[in-house]
């Protein structure tokens, strides 16, 4: 039985009508990365107690805290960054959410990422230690344009921390976006090491603000039937977290609305149906 999550701030900025998407979609967990025009580690005390009230009446639990740790350059200080890490695992604690979204540091265009390796094994091993004791689990996002973006240095971060609490996330678009081939390259060699899936899909060479366009899963490059199949077979059990990114770019979401996000929906659940996968 597989988990549906999403990033419900692509519905709408305001949390309650976001809420109102997933109870009729029947879609029980949330991605949280935003509400009120405000990032999750953003919001106020106040906010957050508000978010928490919503979420319990509406039955809906968070399944990570969709965080922007890590999105930062290679270059940047990071004391202050890394105190942002600290508050985001009490934000997730707070909320109940066993993971925390993360990235692992923007590169200097046009260098080259290996030379910044043990840098950003320094920043991201200082926020696993927070994440160790808190109890939470940090998950790696492999995002265009970060050390981690291609599956060689995805496992060498995951490997080289070897730790339970960081794992991997897998996104077929982002994938596409970084000429990687999601199956028949990333799959075999991340999987091992993937707790979490990213559900949106992209279009190899049609460009759309400067990179591959995204669209419903399985109607572009990112070998998205395929991998599904892979997954069932290997008996992997977790979250699939809707990402449509089907709207304009917006900083706090809000990226597609209600229809489109449905459209994203139903592409994803319309492939568990092909293949007989049964969802909750």
């Amino acid at each position: 039985m597989w988990t549906l999550a999403g990033f419900a701030d692509e519905i709408s900025h305001d949390l309650s009508e976001q809420l109102a998407l997933l109870d009729k979609l029947n879609i029980h967990y949330v991605e949280f990365r935003s509400a009120w025009q405000t990032k999750v580690l953003d919001l106020t005390p106040d906010q957050l107690a508000e978010a928490k009230r919503l979420l319990a009446d509406a039955g809906v639990k968070v399944s990570s805290v969709g965080s922007d740790l890590g999105k930062i350059q290679i270059t940047d200080e990071f004391d202050a960054h890394l105190e942002r890490a600290r508050h985001g695992v009490e934000v997730a604690k707070e909320l109940g959410a066993p993971y925390i979204r993360m990235f692992s540091f923007f590169m200097p265009e046009g260098e080259d990422p290996d030379q910044y390796r043990d840098e950003v094994l320094r920043r991201t091993r200082a926020m696993v230690e927070l994440a160790e004791a808190g109890g939470v689990t940090l998950l790696h996002e492999n995002e265009k344009d970060i050390y981690g973006d291609i599956p060689r240095r995805v496992v060498d971060l995951v490997t080289s921390i070897d730790s339970p609490h960081y794992r991997a996330i897998f996104d077929p678009a982002n994938y596409v976006q970084c000429h990687v081939k999601p199956l028949d390259e990333a799959y075999p060699m991340v999987r091992e090491y993937t707790d979490y899936i990213h559900c949106k899909d992209a279009v190899a060479g049609s460009m759309k603000n400067g990179v591959e366009e995204v669209v419903p899963v399985g109607q572009g490059d990112g070998q998205v039937r395929e991998v599904v199949a892979a997954l069932k077979e290997s008996g992997y059990d977790g979250f699939f977290s809707i990402e449509p990114h089907l709207g304009q770019f917006d900083a706090f979401g809000g990226l597609c609305g209600p229809d489109l996000w449905t459209t994203a929906y139903e592409a994803l659940t319309g492939i568990f149906k092909e293949q007989g996968i049964q969802w909750q």
